[in-house]
């Protein structure tokens, strides 16, 4: 039996014969120590087969969506991967035109007007849906500026899939879904596709029939019926005539296939189920017409392309906040975006009356008591959903429209989309037309922001241009300039103590001013004598040039915390820091292994010479 001077010794002949391989040990710590940092890198599926046809998917879906960065980079669209990636916004993707509006969902309804919103399901489903036995990858954009939403996906047979959906601006009662197939694999591919379908239990007195229309290829259906999709909602009749589109495709090898499905649809509140006899008819035709009025030539992408362009013509942008919880740009496009597209468009649909150009104009003119609530509606909080679910969609375009109606700009809101966009900006702003001159009523103490609001209409022949910027001292200052006008414009700051300034294209700068009481901090008119004798009628006690504001504030948004941007020298200081220490940890390395390599001969280099 050992005794524990024994086992001691045994241990420590143990530890001495480890030592001759304390070179091996520092290469082995080293390489641990690289593949942790690489293990991200590393992960394998397990299956190799398995793991190229993901790479493939993933590469072929990035190229797909490199189109769509540049928009996506400056919040102009949403790109959204399934499922999300990290930082994307999970707003749900809608496309509409004020009359009609669909989800990308395989089982979304049509939606159609309600008072305020398209929030009325009519259980329909138009979407056309792949059906594909192979694993895929899936991504959506939303272009904002263009009104289109786009379906990207990527399958493990090779097969790619760009659907493009858009309610027509033109002709609002048409849906269009653009399909393009690609086959870049050396052998032929099927693809099956599912007929748009309806819930049966949500129609009475359905009944389809199929035509031909010389104008336009193939066949179509119309389908008619009454829709009830709840109790609290009336119940409509309701006319579809669609593309009808085949079962399932043959795409040869490096081939394309290209389908377009039209969806024309018209509706009617009816009061009593009686009535649909006495209207069926009329719907119908009307639901074929408007297929028929579609342009053969025309591209009806470009022409619903430069509607939605004329639209956003009045913008605002702000610059981006890194503070957590706080509104940027990529949720106001979208917000604003959703509520354009509930809301009709009269002066660009076909055929537009020259009674209802009139109207719209008369209405874009007369803008007085817009916008007219206390604060700007970025300080809002209930205006300002996550917009994740259609839902949400619905109740905040509600809200929305609701607020500006309520707050003066009604006249605004029977324009239509053009007059929707303005009437925002100007609450953004807490812009208002009071008056014979429009007045600029945000609090300084919220330009802690940069802000640009774009081409706001004074009059229907006059464009103003306002900026906001915030300068290296902390002071916000205002820049104001017309894209165009029909005569003279000035503009005078807060209180209106200086000399009016005439406007031009050229931007003039303004300081912002704090007045006791607060008052607007700018003002704009057409009218020199009247903004001469604003300055005797607005009252104020006390004039100052606003105050800088706090730096932890500004640091806050343009860092992420109240440290605020620390110089180029001190993150140089940084590294050049970690580089030496990690020369010094090399070098404390070599060091150590060469001198316990001396000690090692000197040791046994004795043992020998004994």
């Amino acid at each position: 039996m050992l005794n524990p001077r024994d086992i001691f010794y045994r241990l420590k002949r143990s530890l001495e014969k480890i030592k001759i391989s304390k070179k091996i040990g520092i290469v082995f710590t080293l390489l641990l120590t690289l593949m942790y940092y690489l293990s991200p890198y590393l992960k394998l599926s397990g299956n190799p087969s398995l793991e190229y046809d993901e790479l493939f998917m993933k590469n072929d879906l990035f190229e797909k969506l490199t189109i769509h960065k540049e928009a996506y980079n400056v919040f102009d669209a949403n790109i959204k991967h399934e499922p999300l990636d990290i930082n994307e916004k999970p707003y749900k993707e809608f496309v509409g035109n004020g009359y009609i509006g669909v989800t990308l969902d395989y089982d979304s309804p049509i939606y159609i007007k309600d008072e305020r919103s398209l929030s009325i399901p009519v259980y329909w489903h138009p979407i056309i849906k792949l059906n594909i036995e192979a694993p895929s990858q899936l991504a959506t954009v939303v272009n904002y500026k263009n009104g289109i939403a786009y379906r990207y996906e990527c399958f493990a047979n090779k097969l790619q899939s760009n659907i493009k959906y858009y309610a027509y601006r033109a002709l609002p009662s048409i849906l269009v879904q653009d399909i393009e197939l690609m086959n870049p694999s050396d052998f032929i591919l099927f693809v099956k596709l599912n007929q748009p379908m309806r819930k049966p239990h949500a129609w009475s007195l359905y009944s389809t029939r199929i035509i031909k229309l010389a104008e336009q290829n193939g066949n179509y259906v119309v389908a008619s019926g009454i829709s009830i999709s709840t109790s609290e909602n009336p119940i409509h009749a309701v006319s579809i005539t669609y593309s009808q589109c085949p079962s399932s495709v043959k795409i040869l090898p490096h081939g394309i296939f290209k389908l377009r499905i039209l969806v024309s649809v018209e509706y009617l509140a009816l009061k009593k189920s009686s009535e649909f006899n006495g209207v069926k008819q009329n719907l119908e035709k009307k639901s074929i017409e408007s297929i028929l009025k579609l342009p053969e030539h025309e591209n009806i992408e470009k022409i619903h392309i430069n509607i939605w362009e004329k639209l956003w013509s009045t913008g605002f942008s702000i610059s981006t906040s890194k503070a957590s919880d706080v509104l940027n740009g990529d949720l106001i496009n979208a917000t604003m975006y959703n509520v354009l597209s509930s809301v009709r468009s009269p002066t660009h649909e076909v055929p537009s009356s020259t009674d209802v150009l009139a109207k719209v104009s008369s209405s874009l003119s007369y803008v007085e008591g817009c916008y007219g609530a206390n604060h700007d509606t970025l300080q809002a909080v209930g205006l300002w959903s996550n917009l994740s679910t259609i839902d949400k969609v619905h109740s905040t375009v509600s809200l929305w429209i609701l607020t500006l109606e309520k707050q003066g700009c009604n006249n605004l809101v029977k324009a239509g989309a053009l007059g929707i966009a303005q009437a925002m900006v100007l609450s953004f702003g807490n812009f208002r037309f009071s008056n014979q001159h429009l007045e600029f009523n945000m609090h300084p103490k919220f330009l802690h922001r940069d802000f640009q609001f774009r081409h706001i209409n004074y009059g229907n022949k006059t464009h103003i241009n306002v900026t906001v910027t915030v300068q290296e001292n902390n002071k916000a200052v205002i820049f104001v300039a017309l894209d165009a006008s029909d005569r003279n414009y000035y503009a005078c700051d807060g209180g209106c103590l200086d000399e009016p300034v005439l406007l031009g294209q050229q931007s003039k700068m303004f300081p912002v001013k704090l007045t006791d009481p607060v008052t607007g901090i700018l003002y704009l008119t057409s009218d020199k004598k009247h903004m001469e004798d604003l300055k005797h009628a607005i009252h104020v006690k006390e004039v100052l040039e606003a105050p800088a504001h706090e730096h932890d504030v500004i640091a806050l948004h343009r860092h992420g915390h109240h440290l605020g941007g620390l110089p180029t020298f001190f993150w140089v200081a940084i590294g050049c820091l970690i580089v030496v220490f990690h020369l010094f940890l090399v070098k404390l390395i070599y060091t150590e292994y060469f001198n316990w390599q001396d000690k090692s001969r000197i040791k046994y280099g004795k043992l020998s010479y004994k």
